[in-house]
């Protein structure tokens, strides 16, 4: 065994930080694929008898392990100034930023203001039909990558490169602000900007796929960290609400640059309720005082944006359909505290939708905002189980849910988060055979 993926299962926020940071015990190598800093994973690790917590947005999260290296793939999108930040952060708190421990693939895209300026006015122009992006650039960033004219962290290290596609990329990307009715942007201050940028960067730059097929010539172990959730990704998501890239195991080939032969193992994590962030269909959510107790219980506000998430019983639909797209060979279960002390618990088992009844979920907008869940009740328990360290230490009615979820998804559960912190956790199999 010497990769692991790591996928949210759900819509995203599933606790992806966290999984990531204990199976880097194991790894040499965290490689993020796709997203960019729309996406925050937050690590709260024991220092001694104080709790430390650690939001990231761009960096994975596997950094906070000394001498495991992270790479930033070519999938990802990338807002330089937030990279910058993260890492002087990171410093200030003692965790080295070195070429050797974190490396950025040349040809991962720039995140420009003029992306960001898109991102919001497009937003403000949609009104009540707005997609709930966090405005972070990150949609019109990728367009850029599609349409072919984006600009690259190799283009900031060379002055005619990124002159040229500037050139190319701003009077039409300004045409479209000003019809939008924001201040359009001049060119000469983002090329030095950029350049400035440039010089601080151009240390950490590398050919990812020539880093990760020499990596996997010696056997090291690599886990590949995605951003967002399945029902997020851009082509098998619930489209038009979905994230810009691809958010499945299969995006981490394209993503990274390696071949699909080289993915030994997929893991995906669902919380054991569910949540989800900005507009889109969500046929569990809870709108009543069930929803909001989850929100405050679980702290369910986005760790990028501080939107509060809406929040819902476990969807086994929406997790068999997920498990049909990356094929999952073992599943984490985060946050299964939140839901001690209720009396009983709801699992969403299919979905009726005009009279027909659905085992495996669908990702149409239209079919799933007319999806009625069909629940079964599980009983609930009330002993706390944030110090619980082996599986028969659980409730009899916690460790039932457990089974429930992996009879019903098919998939075996390899991993269960009693709590926030690194050491709140129940790991039953490692990912690299540990």
């Amino acid at each position: 065994m010497s990769s692991c993926v790591i996928i949210g299962a759900q819509w995203g926020d599933e606790g992806k930080g966290k999984v990531v940071d204990l199976f880097t015990e194991g790894a040499d190598w965290v490689v993020r694929f796709q997203g960019g800093n729309n996406a925050g994973h937050t690590l709260v690790v024991r220092e001694g008898d104080v709790s430390r917590t650690t939001v990231l947005h761009l960096i994975p999260s596997g950094i906070l392990h000394p001498g495991k290296r992270c790479l930033i793939a070519s999938g990802v999108v990338v807002d330089v100034d937030v990279l910058l930040g993260e890492m002087s952060a990171l410093q200030e708190r003692g965790v080295g930023m070195t070429p050797e421990r974190l490396m950025l693939c040349q040809d991962a895209h720039v995140i420009l203001p003029i992306h960001k300026a898109l991102d919001l006015a497009r937003e403000e122009r949609r009104g009540e039909s707005k997609i709930g992006t966090t405005g972070r650039g990150i949609g019109p960033c990728y367009e850029d990558r599609a349409a072919r004219r984006g600009v690259r962290l190799r283009d900031l290290v060379d002055e005619d490169a990124l002159r040229a596609r500037l050139e190319q990329v701003l009077p039409e990307r300004n045409a479209v602000l000003a019809w939008l009715g924001a201040d359009e942007m001049p060119l000469e201050p983002m090329v030095e900007k950029y350049l400035r940028l440039g010089e601080q960067i151009q240390p950490f730059l590398t050919d990812s796929r020539a880093t990760l097929a020499a990596a996997r010539a010696r056997g090291d172990h690599l886990l590949f960290e995605g951003a967002q959730g399945v029902l997020l990704d851009v082509g098998h998501g619930t489209y038009p609400f979905v994230t810009s890239s691809h958010t499945i195991s299969g995006g981490a080939c394209t993503g990274a640059g390696v071949p699909p032969s080289s993915l030994d193992r997929v893991v995906g994590i669902t919380k054991a309720y569910a949540t989800r962030v900005g507009g889109g269909p969500f046929p569990t959510e809870l709108h009543d005082d069930m929803g909001q107790y989850l929100r405050d219980r679980g702290h369910e506000y986005g760790s990028t944006t501080g939107r509060p998430r809406r929040c819902g019983w476990l969807d086994l639909p929406a997790l068999r359909y997920a498990h049909l797209l990356n094929g999952f060979d073992a599943l984490a279960i985060t946050k299964l505290d939140v839901l001690t002390g209720l009396d009983e618990v709801k699992v969403c088992v299919a979905w009726e939708i005009d009279g027909v009844r659905y085992d495996v979920g669908v990702a149409d907008c239209a079919q799933q905002l007319r999806a009625t869940p069909i629940y079964e009740t599980l009983p609930g328990w009330e002993l706390p189980i944030e110090d619980v360290q082996r599986l028969d230490e659980l409730p009899r009615a916690a460790r039932a849910l457990l089974d429930f979820v992996e009879e019903g998804s098919g998939v075996p559960v390899d991993l269960v988060s009693v709590g926030p912190r690194r050491d709140q956790t129940v790991v039953l199999r490692e990912p690299f055979g540990g």
